[in-house]
């Protein structure tokens, strides 16, 4: 069975204005339902998880700053979120709604996460709406708990997984793969095991003659016990952060490669939602539920 994770505090409120369509984290679920794809029993609520698998992956001084609500304002600054407890929560659920998937994706063979992606939160800062970076969290539960001793995590969000490639940078059993927008945000990239930047205007045919070469023979080079996909909807041509022209169709068609790959191979998989911010709501709820979908039919 698909288990997903979701908490209602994963919608936290922020202020009028905000760039951050924090809306989504309600919609999402509430879409899977009303269309059948999903059921209540589909769904699992995460908690905040013991500090220990949070300070394998971060700085214990960054991680005690954080949770004391103690950082620089030029460090929340970065963030870009107001600083404060219900956020700092938020944070470490979603965290452990993405350790626990691992678990259930040991068993079914894959889970996923209505939140999660949080791929710009370096080992000892937070950075672009990212303070712990859930699946460098995933990867270390799974490799202290000899789990898995070979992973492989995919990062198709149009931005590069900079926290994901600098906490893995001397980490031999974590192969970090990003996909990304060469214009894009980090401006300062950082050195994954594999980058691939994309020119501007980059087009759901290029996009996908790319990764249906790469993915298949990192598989091959890899060998993972386990993959972490970071499915971010930010590579639509609608998206206001991204530079890539992909349509909703090519986005899906994206999962549906990803996954269905993941699945031939016997591979477990966790996935995460990365970013999405494309002005119509609609659009942003439709290219996730598209994933969700996807996973229901290719692990029924």
């Amino acid at each position: 069975m698909l288990k997903i994770a979701y908490h209602p505090i994963y919608k936290h409120p922020l202020p009028e204005g905000h760039r951050f369509p924090m809306i989504k984290y309600e919609l999402l679920p509430q879409q899977l339902l009303h269309e059948g794809t999903c059921s209540e029993e589909n769904f699992f609520e995460p908690s905040i998880p013991d500090d220990k698998y949070i300070l394998a992956a971060h700085d214990e001084r960054y991680y005690r700053d954080l949770v004391g609500l103690e950082l620089s304002k030029s460090a929340v600054r970065k963030i870009g979120f107001p600083l404060s407890d219900a956020l700092v929560t938020r944070e470490r659920i979603i965290a452990d709604g993405t350790i626990k998937g691992c678990a259930f994706a040991l068993e079914h063979g894959i889970a996923m996460n209505i939140a999660g992606g949080t791929h710009h939160a370096y080992s000892n800062r937070g950075e672009a709406f990212c303070m712990l970076n859930d699946h460098a969290i995933g990867a270390r539960y799974l490799l202290d708990n000899h789990l898995a001793s070979n992973i492989l995590i995919v990062d198709l969000d149009v931005h590069q997984g900079n926290g994901t490639a600098e906490i893995f940078q001397t980490d031999r059993s974590v192969f970090t793969f990003s996909m990304h927008g060469k214009g894009n945000y980090p401006f300062k990239k950082e050195v994954s095991n594999l980058d691939i930047p994309l020119e501007k205007g980059t087009t759901d045919k290029e996009y996908l003659s790319i990764l249906k070469k790469t993915l298949p023979a990192l598989l091959e080079k890899v060998s993972p016990q386990f993959i972490f996909y970071l499915c971010g909807v930010d590579v639509l041509e609608t998206d206001k952060l991204g530079t890539l022209a992909m349509t909703l169709e090519g986005c899906r068609e994206r999962d549906r490669f990803v996954l269905q790959t993941c699945h031939d191979a016997n591979i477990p998989v966790q996935c995460s939602m990365g970013g999405g911010y494309s002005p119509d709501i609609k659009t942003i709820v439709e290219a996730h539920a598209n994933t969700f979908r996807l996973a229901q039919d290719i692990y029924a």
